[in-house]
């Protein structure tokens, strides 16, 4: 049943808006219109992105932001609970939750887990990740350590177990060791609900290639980002397994390219909250693995426009273009952020579907 998930259709080229629980989505910016997550926003971003025929939804994991003006992302909806209503608020697109393995307990993750894949009728999917920011972590009393990837093994074995078992079992593991543990229902998908991993690192991909079906990455510039889809076929092959590879890119799309440049420039340069983009970069240079090296130095506009991600930036045709090139490249699937999605994700729907619809990539 897991090859009914939204992200397993026949579009080659599948696609989804990320980070909508979050203040400010991607963007760190001060302008009037920013991304404020309020709940009746966040529905009805669903909504649209669902009837687009969008394939999923994505959440970002936050629990402290970045400061600044404007507190970057110290609001953010927990991801488990958000699915769970949004499941409920719509009828087709995937959901996923995004967890800090360390965080959170496999049990208690199995159950939740399971819970939004019977609200939404098998749609739920899961983002593993294992976090990069030790002071979100230190709010827990938890440090993180060098070999997480290990203990997300551990912990996705005990899921899938905790689904596939009608009987308690016990487990000895590193991380965790449970006694006499069950959790019902299991999911609707089967053997567990489809994953994915946003992983730069070595040990994120070798991670995701022997464990889920989807992975996450960044790249600089179009030239070069074939490199990574190489590279993530070459560790799945290693496990004998095939993963697919998506990408994260925020989205200026206006009817000119001077408009959109001109908007990209006031609310990325001109009207960033400049100190939350230092907390941000400052954190993520030391402590995560996330982009290229010299991407710090050379792309801060794309740390406030979107979180360090690949700027689609100009008119439909433009944007559209880009992503056909990223398709070509080997990228099944781009997750998409918007200054506001309620007012921009319309236009972008009605204006670069139909285009991608020509060309073939999406039905």
């Amino acid at each position: 049943m897991i090859k009914r998930h939204p992200l397993n259709g026949a579009n080659r080229l599948k696609l989804g808006i990320f980070s909508t629980n979050a203040d400010g989505g991607l963007a760190i910016t001060t302008v009037e219109e920013r991304w404020k997550a309020r709940w009746d926003d966040n529905v009805t971003a669903a909504q649209i992105a669902d009837r687009a025929g969008l394939e999923f939804i994505l959440p970002i994991a936050r629990w402290k932001g970045f400061g600044g003006q404007t507190h970057a992302r110290e609001w953010s909806f927990e991801t488990f609970t958000w699915a769970a209503a949004l499941a409920a608020s719509t009828e087709r697109i995937g959901l996923f939750m995004t967890v800090h393995v360390p965080v959170m307990h496999p049990l208690y993750a199995a159950k939740a887990l399971a819970t939004v894949d019977h609200i939404s009728k098998g749609r739920a999917g899961l983002n593993i990740v294992c976090g990069w920011n030790p002071s979100e972590f230190a709010m827990f009393g938890i440090k993180l350590g060098e070999k997480g990837y290990d203990q997300a093994a551990e912990w996705l074995e005990i899921v899938e177990k905790a689904y596939a078992s009608d009987q308690p079992f016990d487990y000895d593991g590193t991380y965790y060791q449970l006694k006499q543990a069950i959790s019902r229902p299991a999911s609707l998908q089967s053997p567990r609900p489809v994953t994915m991993n946003a992983a730069f690192g070595g040990p994120g991909r070798d991670f995701a290639a022997k464990h889920c079906e989807y992975i996450f990455t960044t790249f600089s510039e179009l030239e070069g980002a074939e490199r990574h889809v190489a590279d993530i076929a070459e560790r799945a092959a290693r496990a004998e397994r095939e993963v697919g590879l998506y990408t994260v890119c925020h989205v200026v799309c206006r009817e000119t390219q001077e408009e959109a440049e001109a908007y990209y420039r006031r609310y990325a340069l001109d009207e960033a909250d400049h100190a939350a983009v230092e907390t941000h970069m400052a954190g993520k240079k030391e402590f995560s693995s996330s982009h290229d090296a010299d991407a710090y130095d050379r792309y801060r506009q794309r740390f406030a426009g979107g979180a360090g991600s690949y700027p689609l930036v100009g008119t439909p045709e433009k944007i559209a273009a880009d992503m056909i090139r990223i398709s070509e490249l080997g990228y099944a699937g781009i997750a998409l952020s918007f200054v506001n999605y309620t007012y921009e994700l319309p236009f972008f729907c009605d204006r670069v579907l139909p285009l991608l619809e020509q060309a073939g990539l999406r039905a």
